[in-house]
């Protein structure tokens, strides 16, 4: 099993949003490495959601439902060549009970080699086991 975490501003497409309609479909991302690491995300990763901008905190945890996928945001290239684009399919699985802040993580030790961190404007990312689950133990407590 692999861990990620994914960015959305809460104002564009929030968790409330997200657990309202049950599934998202985690489009219109257009970095090479980001999009490097929606290819890399297995059904049932587990992936930490991120309010960035308004909020800058962990808030929830989805699952992938469906793995990497051509983006039907993306029209075709005029040549005919499929879009390098990429979509995956999540769905929520739990609300944290305390949102996880970004100043709570910047000062907790463990945390100090975390994308998050090191890679602020990477909108998916992976995280490292042990970051995971720190970072669900301090949202669920």
């Amino acid at each position: 099993m692999n861990y990620w975490l994914v960015k959305s501003e809460p104002d564009a497409y929030s968790w409330d949003r997200f657990v309202r309609e049950g599934r998202a479909i985690w489009d219109g991302v257009r970095n090479y490495q980001a999009r490097n690491n929606l290819n890399a995300m297995r059904k049932d990763d587990q992936v930490l959601f991120y309010h960035s901008v308004t909020g800058m905190a962990v808030v929830g945890l989805a699952l992938v439902d469906r793995e990497a996928y051509p983006d039907p945001t993306d029209p075709p290239a005029a040549n005919g060549k499929p879009t390098p684009w990429v979509v995956v399919e999540l769905i929520p699985e739990i609300a944290f009970a305390r949102p996880v802040t970004l100043a709570q993580i910047k000062a907790e030790p463990l945390l100090g080699n975390i994308s998050l961190i090191r890679q602020s404007r990477l909108s998916v990312m992976p995280v490292k086991p042990d970051e995971f689950e720190l970072i669900l133990a301090m949202g669920l407590q």
